[in-house]
């Protein structure tokens, strides 16, 4: 049988293993795809680590893939050969469920996540279900594509499906790799986009990604300084810690949200006072379908919103994950198979 090169973790806490494996065939509603870029995320740290209930092992993680489409299974009319495609950390759902039947399938309360549910990206090719595949815009490479997937889309949707209007002010707490994609974003969408980080060296890439002011953490409170610009509108919690947000929350303007798309795992510390002055409110987020990653795949080629990334061959899979956990990437990791 044919075979391919694949990068798993066998058990929890386990190290990255190259391996060769059969190239798989797709079964009934799913397609193949000739990965040519995978981004590596933070939660891939759910599979390395075994935090993720009920996983199963080996497991290949990665779900910010970018490739193109090799096979179809069965009863898939929608995709054919050689389409550009990608497939993000939403990788199916079951339609059956009440979010499904109302078309709220990122709520889906069967869905299954690539990477964790079912082998990603780490391979030179993988299965994935139909209905997780986004098409992708042919002048966007797929380098540069594969961390839109996840972290790109989660920054865009969470601020194109809130109630801020262009002219608002949006504050993006952090410029990581998060972080420096919802400045862009932000920018882009017509918001007065306010950069908070930690340190006076980051105003320089702060302002260049478009940020209009940018706020050093380690001056003074951020959030008086939000209110003397007139507070936010939306401040966009990118760095998972969970103190820093909860030091932004009286920076907010009247009917101000706390947007959280930063996953930290220690509690916010906030008084009802604090909400009901001003009528604020704190919202998370999850990525989106593979709709509103065609979406953001399609606003960010017309609008020149890229992530900032270092490439890793897909042998060096160990690597690029070490640069990746101990935050010494600018800002992504992306492993590349060619």
């Amino acid at each position: 049988m044919p075979s391919m090169k694949a990068v798993q973790i066998s058990k929890p806490g386990g190290n990255f293993e190259v391996v060769d494996r059969p190239i798989p065939e797709p079964g009934r509603g799913q397609v193949r795809i000739k990965v040519e870029a995978c981004g590596i995320c933070h939660s891939d740290a759910l599979v390395k680590e075994g935090h993720w209930p009920g996983l199963q092992y080996p497991r290949v993680p990665g779900h910010e893939v970018a490739g193109r489409i090799d096979k179809v299974g069965p009863e898939v009319t929608q995709w054919k050969p050689g389409q550009r495609v990608g497939v993000g950390w939403h990788g199916g759902h079951c339609f059956i469920c009440d979010p499904c039947r109302r078309g709220d399938f990122i709520l889906c309360r069967n869905q299954k996540i690539t990477g964790i549910s079912y082998d990603g990206g780490y391979q030179e090719y993988m299965i994935a279900q139909a209905e997780a595949v986004a098409a992708m815009p042919d002048d966007l490479p797929a380098d540069e594509a594969a961390p839109l997937l996840c972290a790109g889309i989660t920054v865009f949707n969470s601020l194109r499906n809130d109630h801020a209007r262009s002219g608002d002010t949006v504050a993006v707490q952090g410029i990581g790799g998060l972080g420096h994609l919802g400045i862009q974003y932000a920018r882009r969408m017509g918001f007065r986009t306010v950069a908070i980080g930690r340190g006076a060296d980051k105003k320089p890439l702060a302002t260049k990604l478009g940020a209009h002011d940018y706020i050093d953490t380690t001056v003074g409170d951020p959030a008086q300084t939000l209110q003397k610009l007139g507070g936010a509108k939306v401040i966009l919690a990118t760095a998972p810690d969970s103190k820093s947000m909860s030091e932004l929350i009286n920076g907010l303007a009247e009917n101000g949200t706390l947007l959280i798309v930063g996953a930290a795992f220690d509690s916010l510390n906030v008084t009802p006072i604090q909400l009901i002055s001003g009528r604020k409110r704190i919202q998370g987020w999850p990525s989106g379908t593979a709709k509103d990653s065609e979406d953001t795949l399609r606003f960010s080629s017309l609008t020149g919103v890229r992530p900032m990334i270092e490439h890793y061959p897909l042998a060096k899979a160990a690597d690029a994950y070490q640069q990746m956990i101990t935050g010494k990437a600018r800002f992504r990791v992306v492993l590349t198979m060619s």
